[in-house]
């Protein structure tokens, strides 16, 4: 099963034995009205489990959907669920959020919410062009595409290599010098999976994995490379 998530950065200091306390039994409830529709939306936070160097929990949410019902649309409670990871890497605080990338930054908000009252103290982590150029060079035979972004050439937005085209180093140098690497998908040298990885540390692993496995791959192989 593929498995998509994102990391992001704590920009306020805090520990995690405080954020785990703050966490502990959260849960906030909304009511939604909507013609003779009454509608109750929870959020919460459950399964808080330490780690070593790290807590891990399941942000679980609400929202109101339309399906198909009689010729109408009419409105129901769906509830997402989505681990994440709090964890002590170096000297920062890294959250690791196992969802798309629309979702996971709707979570990331509300968990900066709910421990420093509002958004913006948990941001995107960030990995450089220079240090994902590293990565791949490390790795070139088993990087599988590669897209820059930041293209110098007019009304081209972004350039991509695939599949055979990875072998023309000069092709590659050129890219280089007209953009930056983006994103790239490769096979991990240390655990053999084929991954997705763009410099806003969003992460696609596309190979069968549980979540379990995945966050320690992030932890292993992704988490060293951000600023």
């Amino acid at each position: 099963m593929v498995l998509a998530g994102k990391v992001f950065v704590v920009r306020e200091h805090m520990e995690l034995a405080t954020i785990a306390s703050k966490l502990r039994d959260y849960r906030r409830e909304e009511v939604y009205e909507e013609g003779d529709k009454t509608l109750k939306l929870i959020t919460e936070v459950v399964g808080i489990v330490p780690r070593t160097n790290a807590i891990k929990a399941v942000f679980s949410y609400d929202q109101v959907i339309r399906v198909p019902q009689r010729g109408e649309l009419v409105p129901i409670v769906r509830t997402f669920e989505a681990p994440f990871w709090f964890t002590e890497f170096g000297d920062k605080v890294l959250l690791t959020v196992l969802e798309k990338k629309f979702r996971a930054n709707y979570i990331a908000n509300s968990l900066s919410e709910i421990l420093f009252i509002a958004p913006g103290a948990i941001a995107e982590a960030r990995i450089s062009p220079e240090t994902l150029r590293e990565f791949h060079e490390k790795n070139p035979e088993n990087t599988r595409v590669i897209f820059f972004d930041d293209v110098d050439i007019p009304n081209v937005e972004k350039l991509s290599l695939y599949g055979e085209e990875l072998r023309n180093t000069s092709l590659y140098n050129e890219y280089l010098s007209r953009g930056k690497i983006w994103y790239i998908v490769f096979t991990s040298r240390t655990r053999g999976y084929v991954v997705g990885l763009t410099r806003n540390a969003v992460v696609v692993v596309f190979s069968d994995v549980d979540e379990e496995a995945f966050y320690d791959y992030v932890y292993e192989e992704i988490f060293p490379l951000i600023e």
